[in-house]
């Protein structure tokens, strides 16, 4: 299975359009649209995960750089997320040393 990032998607792309266009290189898992947390509205990227990595890697040449709803995509693998601040170990963290 494969993870692909797909960024700079217009607002108003839907998850059939996506499905649709990934369908014609193989087996769309999943497609996730990303949207914000307290607005709902959509961010502009969305993930889709393929069944095989020979699938992805050609959709991902065949559909990086193409227009979809009017907008310029950027199709890659997607990279795992980024460790955020919560899992930093304590003695990486900077520490008020005085209280005031």
């Amino acid at each position: 299975m494969q993870n692909i990032f797909v960024g700079n998607l217009a607002k108003d792309t839907l998850e059939e359009t996506l499905r649709g266009i990934f369908q014609a290189f193989g087996q769309v898992i999943s497609v996730d649209i990303v949207k914000d947390r307290d607005t709902r509205a959509p961010r502009g990227f969305a993930f889709i995960q393929m069944s095989s990595d020979a699938e992805a890697k050609a959709a991902i040449a065949a559909v990086n750089g193409a227009t979809i709803d009017a907008q310029r995509v950027k199709v890659n693998e997607a990279r795992p997320k980024p460790e955020d601040s919560s899992t930093i170990q304590p003695h990486m963290r900077r520490h008020r040393t005085h209280r005031y």
